[in-house]
């Protein structure tokens, strides 16, 4: 039984498949989110609203040995980023500042939406972060918040997120959706699961002494063309019609590496788009 500790801030679907992991290896994990009645079971529940800059009446009196920084925006515009991602992580250094707290790392998580590259290039953590919509700025914005917390910090720049309840591109497939084969449109993406154990691969490193970097991109072993997936998942599913109305004109085309986390040892339960989502249509997980 471990006794080290985690709190989840903004405990949902990923946040809530990474305190299951945790809990598997018998750390304690409290999560926290405005409704805890779904949290997992065995997470000690902190309800709590990020944009109230009141301390929580359940945040723990000992200090956590690693806090994860997970929130999701409810509101997708930039005040509603703005409020999750900036204002709700200062209220929580606040919140540990209070209470004189200190983790080991902060864990927060972010988005490769802080990238701008469209050309098709290989993207890792070194190149450059030029985003031009709001959501990679504010992003870029709470990452350095985190960064310059006074305690140790890493950021996790995850790519396209999927999974069971993630199945947007499914249902477009099956209504005859068309993408656009040239120029290549690549994509990146991660399974949820693999979203939640590089989280947790990271975590238990730094408590054995792992040296961390200051930031991870998380994706899977095969950023792919969407057209190459989209076909594929024609064929799996069985869906021959097309439909003229669904078209997607996408300008986004980058190839994200997972080579640095990779190194360390952490490989992906699904490796590529073929064995997540043909675990989705399984119905596993």
């Amino acid at each position: 039984m471990s006794d080290l500790s985690a709190i989840i801030v903004g405990c949902g679907d990923v946040g809530g498949r990474l305190a299951r992991q945790l809990l598997a290896k018998g750390w304690q994990v409290s999560g926290l989110r405005r409704s805890v009645e779904q949290l997992p079971k065995g997470v000690v529940p902190i309800a709590a609203d990020l944009s109230d800059p009141a301390i929580p009446l359940a945040w723990p009196q000992r200090s956590p040995d690693y806090l994860v920084y997970c929130v999701a925006a409810s509101q997708h515009d930039e005040a509603g980023y703005q409020a999750a991602y900036v204002d709700g992580l200062r209220h929580v250094l606040a919140w540990l500042a209070e209470r004189g707290q200190r983790p080991r790392r902060l864990l927060f998580v972010s988005s490769s939406s802080v990238f701008a590259q469209k050309e098709g290039e290989w993207i890792d953590e070194t190149a450059a972060t030029e985003p031009e919509g709001y959501s990679g700025k504010v992003m870029l914005e709470a990452e350095g918040l985190a960064l310059a917390s006074g305690m140790p910090a890493s950021v996790i720049r995850l790519t396209g997120i999927y999974g069971p309840g993630r199945e947007w591109l499914l249902s477009q497939v099956r209504q005859g959706y068309r993408v656009a084969e040239e120029p290549p449109l690549y994509g990146n993406r991660i399974h949820a699961e693999d979203a939640a154990s590089l989280m947790a691969f990271l975590l238990q490193a730094d408590a054995d002494g792992v040296a961390l970097e200051d930031c991870y991109i998380g994706v899977d072993d095969d950023p792919a063309p969407l057209a190459d997936v989209v076909a594929w998942l024609r064929g799996y599913m069985g869906v021959t019609e097309w439909s003229d109305e669904q078209q997607v004109r996408r300008t986004g085309s980058k190839r994200c590496s997972n080579a640095r986390v990779r190194a360390l040892g952490w490989a992906p339960e699904y490796p590529s788009y073929k064995e997540g989502y043909a675990a989705i249509l399984a119905g596993k997980r």
